[in-house]
């Protein structure tokens, strides 16, 4: 039987390679950093979530080993069994001050964490409106839910009712979404969104979607995964950005990016929540705990973030350099202050192969960066994500400046 099957994934994945769509995986031979080992030669990466430097952090190192030591490697069970240590409640409390939350549950990603936030608080009765735009993991988390499902046009705000131009689909803002769900009678309406968009480096307008919950009497479920920690005056993520702490009532996070690179996630909000989570969050409930090795260095991450603003301070400095530079260099970029860059090729002609025969081109200088085609973005919208780090000295992010000014020319681009 696995004939037929074989030959159809044969033919597929040699689709993806005409249509220049496959995955390639470059092999890092070194730890991860700002400067990493790809094939035998040091370049410079400004593809990773590694936003605050942390990823291979001597003491985040010495704090892992040290957890390896005293509690274990793992704990060969799941929270409610036989496996919660003490350090896991102590994470969950530090996660819950720097956030300004009542309380906090840990998973083994925040992928698992959205998994679960759904599904045990709504069902068939209540109302989801979502972000266009959200990550895969709060689709797949919805998917899972029986709630019923609004979506709203990416950051519309707005009680309209319009039409993408490009796919005929009816476009709705968010007001619009929550009136409909008010219209049906849903007795609980939760608003979800990523605080920051991955693809695009825009933000939630968080302040906005906080006073439309207030004025329809719905919660706000916030995953913040490319904000918690740099994001906001303090980097406790996108709720300080907005100025609206203590106003959001889920927060999802990762332990996976800025927090140390790892892995590990959460979920932090209201105790009552996150109480019954405990209860009814099926990941929670059915997956092992997270080590005591991450938990480790995530509590280390605690102490240096709440101890000093001088990392995401310093990231903030490096993305306000780039991006002024590319931007002044005539490289199409979509706006912001995330350290997320976005270098688009959609208006030049074959730009799917223009991404990835610029991504090669950059490599050759010694810059790691890769390029996003479809379906991890829109056709048409392909790009470089550059993501800036506060491990690049102000020497290395110059040196990645002049290298895409280089290449832009030498492709036509500039």
């Amino acid at each position: 039987m696995y004939g037929t099957l074989k030959q159809f994934l044969v033919n597929e994945i040699s689709s993806l390679h005409d249509q220049k769509l496959y995955k390639h995986e470059r092999i890092i031979e070194s730890p991860q950093g700002a400067e990493i080992s790809v094939n035998g030669k040091k370049v410079l990466n400004f593809c990773a979530n590694n936003y605050l430097g942390l990823s291979s952090h001597p003491d985040l190192i010495k704090a892992a080993h040290n957890q390896i030591d005293s509690r274990g490697y793992g704990l060969s069970s799941v929270r409610f069994i036989c496996g919660t240590q003490d350090i896991h409640k102590e994470l969950e409390s530090k996660v819950s001050e720097f956030l300004g939350t009542e309380d906090t549950i840990l998973f083994s990603s925040c992928f698992d964490a959205n998994g679960a936030v759904f599904e045990p608080l709504l069902n068939e009765q209540d109302a989801i409106i979502t972000d266009a735009l959200n990550h895969a993991s709060i689709i797949d988390g919805i998917r899972l839910c029986k709630a019923q499902r609004w979506i709203y046009s990416h950051n519309n705000m707005s009680d309209e009712i319009g039409e993408d131009q490009a796919t005929g689909k009816e476009l709705k803002g968010l007001e619009r979404c929550l009136k409909e769900a008010d219209s049906a009678g849903c007795r609980f309406k939760m608003i979800a969104t990523d605080g920051c968009f991955s693809m695009d480096g825009d933000i939630a307008r968080l302040n906005e979607i906080v006073e439309l919950a207030e004025k329809y009497k719905a919660i706000v479920m916030v995953d913040d995964s490319h904000s918690t920690g740099f994001m906001g005056k303090t980097g406790r993520g996108t709720h300080e950005h907005h100025n609206v702490m203590g106003k959001v009532d889920i927060i999802t996070t990762t332990f996976g990016k800025a927090l140390g690179g790892a892995s590990g996630g959460c979920i932090s909000g209201h105790k009552e929540i996150v109480e019954w989570l405990r209860n009814k969050g099926r990941p929670y409930l059915f997956s092992n705990t997270v080590p005591p090795s991450t938990v480790g260095a995530t509590l280390k991450v605690m102490d240096i973030l709440m101890a000093s603003t001088e990392l995401r301070d310093k990231l903030e400095e490096n993305t306000k350099k780039f991006r002024n530079a590319i931007t002044e260099a005539g490289f199409d970029i979509i706006p912001g202050v995330h350290p997320i860059v976005p270098i688009m090729f959609g208006k030049y002609p074959n730009c799917s192969q223009l991404a990835v025969d610029f991504s090669n081109k950059m490599l050759d200088e010694g810059i790691y960066v890769v390029a996003f085609s479809f379906p991890v973005v829109p056709k048409g919208k392909d790009r470089i994500r550059v993501q800036l780090s506060a491990g690049h000295s102000p020497e290395q992010v110059d040196t990645a400046i002049a290298a895409f000014i280089k290449v832009g020319k030498e492709l036509g681009m500039l």
